[in-house]
């Protein structure tokens, strides 16, 4: 090896252990990922992205967010619907007070939607695991908070790619909303057998204290994501057991 290579290599090495040992750390790496398929209405787009506007910036989450050790989370922000449609809206930023909330809620109204096709679960787990995996952060517990209204019906196997998540020790919690009446086209996206509550704790949360929210209909989004982000981010000694699953609705 010749002597430049090797001071090319002293350098690349310096650089990245450098960056990893300056990484700062926060209580929670959260992914929030939004679902936008075509079952979602511009009304009730409107509706989702004004209640995870207005939940940044509740005082109840505030409140979490300097409850842990480091008084501050880092946050991004995806939207998903088919199987190639994942987009990052927001890249990671940290949130440690209502200042910077209201930075990230500002941003979040003004962005336009950025889908409207079919219910790829999967991917947009995927997709949301790809953000923890180059997070400029650091956090003992990193969480993909996925919110939708149907089951998983395009792109890769839901329960394949939520095992590739659950092993790379990310919880994975769910808000489900509920739609009051059934896609004509196809009734049992909306309403699978059991109910979709049912499909979310079987097919989609899971990880170290995972759960679920359920929400009846988009009227309700605002206020189910105000109750699933304050339990999620608190810092609470239960949310280290694994394999939690808790319905908080």
């Amino acid at each position: 090896m010749s002597n430049v290579i090797r001071s090319l290599l002293l350098i690349a090495m310096t650089i990245t252990g450098g960056g990893m040992a300056c990484a700062e750390e926060v209580d929670l790496l959260l992914v929030l990922a939004s679902d936008v398929s075509r079952s979602v209405t511009d009304s009730e787009f409107k509706l989702q992205r004004e209640g995870y506007a207005a939940a940044l910036t509740n005082p109840g989450v505030i409140q979490a967010i300097r409850s842990g050790p480091h008084a501050r989370i880092a946050i991004c922000f995806v939207e998903w619907s088919g199987a190639e449609s994942q987009k990052l809206l927001i890249d990671w930023t940290l949130v440690s007070d209502a200042d910077t909330a209201d930075t990230v809620s500002k941003q979040l109204l003004k962005l336009p939607r950025s889908f409207a096709d079919r219910t790829s679960l999967s991917e947009g787990l995927a997709f949301a695991m790809v953000q923890l995996g180059r997070a400029p952060f650091r956090a003992e517990r990193r969480t993909i908070d996925v919110a939708g209204d149907g089951t998983n019906n395009a792109g890769r196997n839901i329960a394949l790619v939520r095992e590739d998540v659950l092993k790379q020790g990310i919880s994975i919690n769910g808000l489900v909303i509920l739609s009051q009446v059934a896609l004509p086209w196809n009734p049992e996206h909306t309403h699978p057998p059991g109910g979709l509550d049912e499909y979310y704790r079987s097919h989609v949360i899971g990880g170290p204290g995972s759960f679920l929210v359920v929400a009846d209909g988009h009227e309700s989004f605002a206020r189910a994501i105000v109750k699933k982000m304050t339990a999620e981010i608190a810092w609470h000694a239960e949310t280290k057991v694994a394999g939690a699953h808790v319905d908080r609705r």
